[in-house]
């Protein structure tokens, strides 16, 4: 083999790693944008140059990675498909969703159920409830592990701290001001914390039944966890 196609054949990789970093790069900075922006703001956003950013958002445009709206970009709804196989414990979000649409009509709380990953509390299902205004919950956001379900996922929760309601952990305003926190763990099959039930509530006075309305939400979310067998099989369709 000539040296130099050897060469090539060993560069080939790096080319291929540069391609794809510098695409989930651009899908990033739309994140960061609000999920729409324009050319020159995503460029920016990511230190890439136009050019670059251009033939890479064309390209994600052929896959359905990223739509086109005039002159602005957003994130594909192929993305969000995909974003949609990914389940942090098998089950869990389908366990879950019930549940935590019970659990903020019960109390008008933010409901919310995440997992650790990446040392914090990622949020996996969530349903916005009274302190939206302070803090909007969405999927996908994350919380540091001072935050009750942090506390909760990693463990370091305060003994004794959610009263009678073995695991929770509950805090009121030590985090943000105006805004009241009780979560309780979800345990797997095996007793292990797979995840944590958050409610977030403007009201201190009424933290506690808010507490006791999360613990039997991640009670139905663990009975439903030890009773499921393996996940069904999606249909061989193109939309669902």
């Amino acid at each position: 083999m000539p040296r130099h196609v050897g060469r090539e054949q060993e560069r080939e990789p790096d080319r291929g790693r540069g391609v794809i970093e510098g695409a989930f790069a651009l899908l990033e900075a739309l994140r960061r944008c609000g999920g729409e922006a324009g050319l020159t703001e995503i460029a920016s956003a990511c230190a890439l140059p136009k050019g670059s950013a251009h033939r890479l958002l064309e390209q994600l445009l052929v896959v359905g990675a990223v739509e086109r709206r005039g002159s602005r970009y957003r994130v594909g709804s192929q993305l969000y498909r995909l974003g949609q196989a990914w389940e942090p414990h098998p089950g869990l979000r389908v366990a879950a969703r019930h549940p935590l649409h019970r659990l903020r009509a019960a109390t008008g709380a933010s409901a919310l159920l995440t997992v650790l990953h990446d040392g914090k509390a990622l949020t996996v299902a969530s349903v916005p409830g009274e302190v939206e205004a302070l803090v909007p919950v969405r999927n996908g956001m994350s919380f540091l592990l001072d935050t009750a379900a942090g506390q909760v996922l990693s463990d370091r929760g305060r003994a004794g701290s959610g009263g009678r309601l073995p695991g929770a952990v509950l805090e009121c305003a030590e985090v943000m001001d105006g805004v009241c926190c009780a979560a309780l763990p979800v345990r797997g099959r095996d007793d292990r914390t797979v995840a944590a039930i958050a409610v977030m509530t403007a009201s201190a006075q009424g933290l506690q039944r808010a507490a006791q309305e999360a613990a039997r939400a991640a009670a139905a979310v663990t009975a439903a966890l030890v009773r499921a067998g393996a996940p069904p099989r999606l249909p061989p369709v193109l939309h669902y």
